[in-house]
């Protein structure tokens, strides 16, 4: 036996997959996942921004903690 040999397991007596395919579909899966979200994108409504109100301060009943140096 020369050093050059590899011994290839698997479960339940299955040969070990290939790399290339395993590659192959996770490929295709982000392949799809993109075209999805491609897809959202390119179909996404537009909307409207609200008007942004004024901003005050109010006063709170109740709520007189003051603090404490």
């Amino acid at each position: 036996m020369t050093t050059n040999q590899q011994l290839e397991l698997g479960f339940n007596g299955t040969p070990a997959r290939a790399l290339g395919r395993r590659r192959n579909t996770r490929a295709a899966r982000g392949q799809w996942w993109f075209a999805q979200i491609r897809a959202a994108v390119a179909n996404a409504m537009d909307w409207e921004t609200a008007e942004t109100g004024h901003s005050s301060q109010i006063w709170l009943a109740e709520t007189n903690r003051g603090v404490k140096v």
